[in-house]
Formats: structure tokens, sequence, C-alpha cells
């Protein structure tokens, strides 16, 4: 007696049916997965991109602040040797007038 599926090879049929949904499911995973990778290789490469372009804005930042260093030092270096002098009556109304003068430019740039 035969009944639906049972039989000579019947399981059999079972099986490979089983295999083929458990092969489309792997291949539907396999397929999300790779769309993730791909997403996760476009991010990396964009973030060694953006790490390259910091850091080579860090490196004329540092020159920048080297130059900037150099210039006030030796500024700071004509004021020690104009203080030495007899002008300090000078020097006094000088700072007066840069501590004034970056006051004001403090104050234009806290209303603005």
């Amino acid at each position: 007696m035969r009944r639906a599926g049972l039989g000579e090879g019947g399981s059999g049929g079972y099986v490979a049916s089983g295999y083929s949904v458990y092969e489309e499911e792997n291949e539907h995973l396999q397929e999300g997965l790779r769309a993730k990778v791909n997403a996760l290789k476009s991010l990396t490469i964009d973030i060694g991109t953006e790490v390259k372009y910091q850091n080579k804005m860090l490196g004329d930042m540092d020159s920048d602040f080297d130059s900037t260093g150099g210039l006030l030092g030796a500024t700071i270096g004509r004021v020690k040797r104009l203080s030495r002098g007899s002008s300090t009556k000078l020097l006094c109304y000088m700072l007066l007038f840069s501590f004034f003068v970056f006051f004001i430019l403090y104050w234009f740039m806290k209303l603005r």
C-alpha cells in the first residue's frame, strides 16, 4: 500500500527538497552577508581617507605653530631688549595699548 510520499525513494524526495530550501536560505543569507561586508569595506576605506586627511592637516598645523612660535619668540626677545633700555615708560604704554586692543577685539567677537 502506497501513500503519498512513502515508499521507495519517497523519503529521498523530501530530503532533496529540504536540502534545496536550506541551500536557498544559505544563499540568501550569504548575499546579505556579502552586502554587509561591502558596506563595511567602503566605510573602512572612507575612514582611512579621512584619517590621512586629518594627519595631513595636523602636520600643517604643527608647522604653522612652529613658525608662529619662532615669530613670537623673536618678538618677546625684542620686548625684553626694549625693557632693558631707558624707555620703560614707553614699554608700559605699549603693553596697556595692546591689552586695550585685545579687549576691544574680544568685546566685538563676543557681541557677534
